[in-house]
C-alpha cells in the first residue's frame, strides 16, 4: 500500500477474535490478504468493507462526510474525510493488491444520528445515501448493510473470509464518538454558514442596482414656443439646425 495514504497504523492482537487486528480511526483505511480483523467505531460516519473472495483480499475505510471535497491542494489525510475520495482509495488499493472489481462485494455500516440535533444536520443519512449510490454506480453489490438509526456501532471485519460482526453501543460507552460527533456538527454548521454567506455575496453581487444615470432629454430643439418662464432641457443631444426644405421631401430631419 502507498505510504503517502492515511493507512491505519494502530496494530494490536485481538484477544476476542484471537488474531492480529487493526483499529481504524476516522479518515483511515486498511487492506490486507492476511487473516486479520479490522475494527472501527462509527457514529454518523460510514465504513465500507469490500472483499474479493476469490483473491482472499479485503479492506475497510472510515469516512465522515458524503461531499467530494474537491480541493486538489489538500493532503490525502484531509481528503479521506470525504466519501468519494475514501471509496476511490479503497477500491484502487484493492485492485493494486490483486483484487478484481467485478468480484467485489460490499458490506456497509454506520450513518447513525447519535446526538440530539443530528437529524437536523442529516450527516448520517447523507453518508448512508452516498455510499449506497456510489457502490451502485460502481456496480459493486452490497451484500449486507446496517445503516442509520440512532446508535453508535463497533464493526469488526475479517477480510479473508468476509465475515463482519456489529455491536450496537450506548453513547456513554464510547466517549470518543460523542466528542467526534460534536466536533463534526460544529464543523458542518460552520461550513454551511460559510456556503450561505458565499451564496448571499454572489446574489448581492449580481443584484446590485445600477447607478442612476443623469436624466437625458433627446432631440431637444431650440426656439421652443413655450413661454419665457419655461425651463430649458438640462441636456440637449443631437441638436441640429433645420435643413432647408428640400423640394423633393416635404419634411425635415435631425441627424447626429
Amino acid at each position: 500500500m502507498s505510504s503517502s495514504l492515511p493507512i491505519a497504523s494502530n496494530l494490536y492482537f485481538d484477544n476476542h477474535f484471537q488474531r492480529p487486528g487493526v483499529k481504524l480511526l476516522p479518515n483511515e483505511f486498511y487492506t490486507t490478504n492476511e487473516d486479520m480483523v479490522l475494527v472501527t467505531v462509527l457514529g454518523s460516519c460510514v465504513a465500507a468493507c469490500i472483499q474479493d473472495r476469490t483473491a482472499g483480499i479485503g479492506g475497510m475505510n472510515h469516512f465522515m462526510l458524503p461531499d467530494d471535497g474537491a480541493d486538489a491542494g489538500q493532503p490525502a489525510s484531509d481528503s479521506m474525510r470525504y466519501g468519494a475520495y475514501a471509496m476511490e482509495v479503497l477500491i484502487n488499493e484493492l485492485i493494486k493488491a490483486g483484487g478484481r472489481r467485478e468480484r467485489f462485494e460490499a458490506k456497509v455500516f454506520g450513518g447513525g444520528a447519535v446526538l440530539a440535533g443530528m437529524t437536523t444536520m442529516n450527516i448520517g443519512d447523507r453518508n448512508s445515501e452516498f455510499v449506497r449510490r456510489y457502490l451502485a454506480l460502481e456496480k459493486i453489490r452490497i451484500v449486507a448493510e446496517d445503516l442509520q438509526g440512532n446508535h453508535p456501532r463497533k464493526v469488526a471485519f475479517m477480510p479473508r473470509t468476509g465475515q463482519v460482526m456489529v455491536k450496537k453501543l450506548r453513547l456513554q460507552q464510547e466517549a470518543g464518538v460523542a466528542e467526534r460527533e460534536q466536533a463534526l456538527m460544529r464543523q458542518s454548521a460552520e461550513a454551511r454558514a460559510e456556503r450561505l454567506a458565499a451564496a448571499r455575496k454572489r446574489v448581492e453581487l449580481f443584484s446590485t442596482p445600477a447607478p442612476a444615470r443623469p436624466k437625458v432629454e433627446l432631440f431637444g430643439a431650440a426656439g421652443s414656443s413655450a413661454g419665457a418662464g419655461a425651463v430649458k432641457p438640462r441636456i440637449e443631444l443631437f441638436r441640429a439646425s433645420p435643413r432647408p426644405i428640400n423640394s423633393n421631401n416635404a419634411r425635415t430631419t435631425e441627424e447626429a
